[in-house]
Formats: C-alpha cells, sequence, structure tokens
C-alpha cells in the first residue's frame, strides 16, 4: 500500500507552541501540509507563528482542551482535517512527593494528558477521513516512573489504554501514541527547575543512546505514525533505550 501523502494534508497539532509540536509543525509545513497549531497561550502561539516564518499554509488557534465547549467550538466551522496531533501537556507543580502533591496540580496533568485527548476524539473524529488519524504522546514514565512522578506516571498509561479502545471504536480512523523518553523541551524547566541540564546531561551518560532526545526525534516518530496506514492501536517508544536501563 502507497504511503499516506502529507502534501496538501490539513493537519491539527494541539500543543503545538513549543517542543515537540513546534518541530512537527515545521516538518510537515516543509512536506507541504496545511498545519493547525492549537494552545492556550495567545502570545505562545504568535511566537510559534513567527519561528516558523509566518507561514502562508499555517493558522493558529486557541483553545483550553481541558473545556469541552473550547474544543467543541474548535471543530465548529466543519473544516476536514486529515490528522489530529496531541503533544499538550500541562504538568506544573506535579512532579512533587506524595506528601506534597496538591490535587489541583494533578488534575491539570489529567484534564491536558487524558481529558484533553478524549474531548479531542469525541468531538474530532467525525471531521476525519477514514484514512485519518489521531495521534497522542505518552511518556516513558508510565514504564520507568520514579519518586515525585506518580501522577505524571499514571496519566500516561492511562493515557495508552485509552489509545487502544479508541483504536478500535473509531476504527478504521487510526489512534496511535508516541512514548517520548527524556526530551531536551521547555518542560523540563517544571521538572527540575535550575537544574535542568545537569538532570539532562546524567540521563544522556546512562542511555544506551547516548543522549537524551530533541523534539525533532518526537516529531519523526509522529510524521510515521501519521503516514503509516497500517498502524494503530500502538504506542511507539522512542526513548533511546531508557526501557532498558
Amino acid at each position: 500500500m502507497t504511503a499516506i501523502r502529507i502534501e496538501g494534508a490539513k493537519v491539527l497539532i494541539v500543543g503545538g507552541s513549543s517542543g515537540m509540536g513546534l518541530a512537527l509543525a515545521r516538518h510537515l509545513l516543509a512536506e507541504g501540509a496545511s498545519v493547525t497549531i492549537a494552545g492556550r497561550s495567545r502570545e505562545r502561539l504568535a511566537a510559534a507563528r513567527r519561528h516558523l516564518g509566518d507561514h502562508p499554509k499555517l493558522a493558529t488557534r486557541a483553545v483550553d482542551i481541558a473545556r469541552e465547549e473550547e474544543v467543541a467550538a474548535l471543530f465548529q466551522d466543519g473544516e476536514p482535517l486529515d490528522h489530529i496531533v496531541s503533544t499538550a501537556a500541562d504538568i506544573e507543580g506535579a512532579y512533587q512527593l506524595l506528601p506534597s502533591i496538591e490535587l489541583a496540580a494533578a488534575q491539570r496533568v489529567v484534564e491536558s494528558k487524558f481529558y484533553g485527548p478524549l474531548l479531542l476524539a469525541k468531538h474530532g473524529a467525525a471531521h476525519l477521513p477514514p484514512a485519518g488519524s489521531i495521534t497522542y504522546t505518552s511518556g516513558v514514565a508510565a514504564y520507568r516512573p520514579a519518586a515525585r512522578g506518580s501522577v505524571v506516571a499514571a496519566v500516561n498509561a492511562a493515557l495508552e489504554g485509552l489509545v487502544r479502545a479508541l483504536a478500535v471504536e473509531l476504527a478504521p480512523i487510526r489512534i496511535n501514541a508516541v512514548s517520548p523518553g527524556w526530551v531536551d523541551t521547555p518542560i523540563w524547566g517544571f521538572v527540575a527547575g535550575d537544574a535542568k541540564q545537569a538532570t539532562l546531561d546524567a540521563m544522556a551518560e546512562r542511555l544506551p543512546a547516548g543522549r537524551v532526545g530533541q523534539p525533532e526525534d518526537i516529531a519523526d516518530a509522529i510524521r510515521f505514525l501519521i503516514g503509516n496506514g497500517f498502524t494503530t492501536g500502538t504506542i511507539l517508544h522512542v526513548e533511546g533505550g531508557h526501557r532498558l536501563v
């Protein structure tokens, strides 16, 4: 079967204003896709547009995917899409030892990495063709949890269960997730603070790949899942061998 064409495709990337989502947007625009990046911050969306050279095939939308009315409005215009991707994650305040975890921080993780993806599928699937896809990002924490990471580990695992269930319910639309390892993105500012670089360097020494990931590594993996018409219900691990050490 011929690989699914990206040139001319219409792709929505939620969380596309930074990190992995921004790298994916750059990749897809270079291939001739029309890309809409969505996120909560209008300022970050504007900065992403500038970063991508104000590309003529780029659009931006402000949306909080934790709010169902905003997700429904995202698709209200009825414009067809070919692929939906979500790299969104709000983990600020969630990396805490159990006695220090605040429920509000845990709820934000659940909203951004579980309820948000669920709502994107609920309201977006009807706008996708049979050969379309939805791709999420989970994470290696589901397999290699660490102290302070219980909430993120649990939500990533839940999201992967959702992927498998939606792949059955929404077939033939393909539902997949990339499970990144440690990737050098702005999110590490919330995890490690001023120790970000030292923390990443220490992990790079442990990993079989000899380095931590870059946003482009994850963008390449998402691009594969978008374009391979025989992959669904799959968790693609892109983590430099983290599960082995």
